[in-house]
C-alpha cells in the first residue's frame, strides 16, 4: 500500500512510533489496540473524550478483558492523546 492511501492520523500515528523508537512488535500491538479503539467508538480517535475512555474500559471489563490486554489497550490512547494530538 503506498503513502497516499494510509489517512494522515494513521500516517502520523506510525512516524510518532517510530520517533520514540518503538520496537517493531510494540507497534503492531499498538496498532491493534488502537484499531479496537476505534472500532469501539465508530469514529476517527482524535475525536474521543475522556468519557469515551471511560466507556471503553467499562466494556473491556465487562466483556472480561485480561489484565495485561486492558492495559495495554488503555497505554495506546495515552500515547496517542499525548503525542499525535498534542501537535495539532
Amino acid at each position: 500500500m503506498s503513502d497516499r492511501h494510509v489517512p494522515a492520523l494513521r500516517r502520523r500515528f506510525l512516524e510518532d512510533m517510530r520517533i520514540k523508537g518503538l520496537q517493531p512488535k510494540t507497534q503492531t500491538m499498538y496498532l491493534r489496540a488502537m484499531r479496537d479503539f476505534t472500532r469501539f467508538l465508530g469514529r476517527s480517535p482524535d475525536t474521543a473524550t475522556p468519557e469515551d475512555l471511560r466507556a471503553f474500559q467499562l466494556d473491556m471489563s465487562e466483556n472480561g478483558t485480561g489484565s495485561a490486554t486492558f492495559n495495554n489497550r488503555l497505554s495506546v490512547p495515552g500515547f496517542f492523546f499525548s503525542v499525535d494530538l498534542r501537535a495539532r
